[in-house]
């Protein structure tokens, strides 16, 4: 086939693909071509009302009382923050990123749905977590969805974590999440089809583009394909250092912390997660697995 017949067809496929975008979009199904990205993330890689659950259950059972502040750090959108205001009038978040289009996203979507009272109690601000500023004195200090990761070397992670400690209250706690297993230093792709409510869905792809075993660097992307047939290749792409759950508890450890535990999923009847942690230091050589991480003095 010619280059040019290739580019004819190619060309009568994007007409055809962007038509049935187009009819989708009016029958108020997802498409490539209406879709907002960081929808589409909270529907597929988040679940704020499980984690929140977690960090308020785990915090009363540290230190025998309610948490009332929350510092989320690499807030994105503020959707961990915003849950977290909403579960008691006396609770306050304060959410700290430094890509500003994502916080405008979460005060039009998130923050402008509340009430004035709520509205009050919570801030998104374009800050670096290694400067949290007046965010310090908090209860509890969130990292999840790895994306402390973004720190490859060492030095700049334990410098991260030392930043944590200080920033906390007396009584502060540190909440990680922690992605692991054989399968993390593979070069793969994993589908899973999402509800996202009202008759609508979509397929989420997390692609593991690139390892490289001698520094530890991955690259990964997060692609959406809709049933109309569009896709949104890269809608979030992430550089990140492949941290081990050893390294971690250690560089944590040398951040100060004095107590360091791992929180391993437990299993339901038929082998898979059930989503209850549990502090341990026993883990299964599974080939994927998501844990907790809690560091505090």
């Amino acid at each position: 086939m010619s280059v040019e017949t290739k580019d004819k067809k190619s060309g009568r496929q994007a007409k055809i693909e962007k038509k049935a975008a187009e009819k989708a979009a009016k029958s108020g199904a997802l498409t490539a071509l209406t879709a907002d990205r960081h929808e589409l993330y909270q529907h597929s890689v988040q679940n704020v009302e499980a984690e929140i659950d977690f960090i308020d259950t785990e915090f009363e059972s540290i230190r025998g009382r309610k948490a009332q502040s929350l510092r989320e750090d690499f807030c994105g959108t503020g959707n961990t923050s915003v849950e977290w205001i909403k579960r008691r009038e006396t609770n306050t978040a304060v959410g700290l990123d430094i890509d500003q289009p994502t916080l405008d996203w979460g005060e039009e979507h998130h923050l402008a749905k509340l009430s004035d009272e709520e509205r009050a109690r919570v801030k998104l601000l374009n800050r670096t977590v290694l400067e949290p500023g007046d965010a310090g004195g908090t209860d509890c200090v969130l990292a999840m969805n790895f994306s402390y990761w973004l720190f490859k070397t060492r030095d700049e992670l334990r410098g991260y974590f030392q930043t944590v400690r200080e920033s906390m209250g007396k009584d502060g706690v540190f909440f990680l999440d922690h992605y692991g297993g054989s399968e993390t230093m593979t070069e793969t792709e994993e589908t899973k089809k999402i509800d996202a409510g009202g008759g609508r869905s979509f397929t989420y792809i997390w692609e593991q583009a690139h390892y490289n075993p001698i520094t530890g660097d991955m690259r990964c992307h997060i692609h959406f394909k809709f049933p109309d047939k569009t896709r949104m290749n890269k809608a979030f792409t992430y550089e990140w250092r492949l941290w081990t759950m050893v390294e971690i508890r250690e560089l944590l450890s040398e951040a100060g912390f004095a107590n360091v535990l791992v929180y391993w999923e437990g299993e339901d009847e038929d082998g898979d997660g059930n989503g209850e942690y549990e502090p341990t230091l026993e883990g299964e050589a599974d080939p994927a697995f998501i844990s907790y991480i809690v560091a505090y003095d």
